[in-house]
């Protein structure tokens, strides 16, 4: 299976739990949305291990490592999904400030991202060679864009209360 096979499936996936979020309930039994959840997260691990081609020394060290770059990860995409529904419950009514928080906002999470993934190359550089630590970046970089680009063409672009009651 080619690598935009398992993203185009994994995208479609990981859109629905980063369209109605990451936090799941406290519930004993696991809800519909922990399912989709944890479903996307392997559907993503998966696509990761079918592209690395490691040996299964390599695998022993970079799991671990993956595992907790994730968790990094998936804090900051908490926070994205907390923005996106900020944004569509102010969407109708939104203000200077709303849009200048909104735009704050994404800034910080971009960074907050890009700092996960410098903290991260000297860990996967100390447990695989350096081209798939490239080979890595690679695969996370087209998969982040990939749902990226699935949400862009969700979220409207912003308009202030004169600009929605004309339309």
């Amino acid at each position: 299976m080619s690598l935009k096979t398992i993203v185009t499936s994994f995208t479609a996936a990981s859109l629905v739990v980063f369209t109605f979020g990451l936090s799941g309930s406290a519930s004993a039994q696991p809800s519909q949305k922990q399912l989709d959840i944890a479903a996307a997260r392997a559907q993503r691990k998966a696509t990761v291990g079918a592209n690395m081609n490691l040996t299964p020394d390599q695998a022993s060290k970079f799991w671990p490592v993956y595992d907790a770059y994730e968790k990094k990860m998936d804090s900051v995409e908490d926070r994205h999904v907390k923005e996106l529904k900020d944004f569509a419950a102010k969407y109708d009514s939104l203000t200077d400030a709303d849009a200048k928080k909104k735009l704050d906002q994404v800034m910080e999470i971009q960074q907050a991202r890009l700092d996960v993934q410098k903290e991260f190359v000297p860990q996967f550089r100390a447990v695989i060679p350096q081209v798939k630590v490239t080979r890595f970046y690679q695969i996370d970089n087209k998969i982040q864009a990939l749902i990226q680009c699935d949400i862009a063409q969700l979220v409207p672009l912003a308009q202030s209360p004169g600009e929605a009651a004309q339309q």
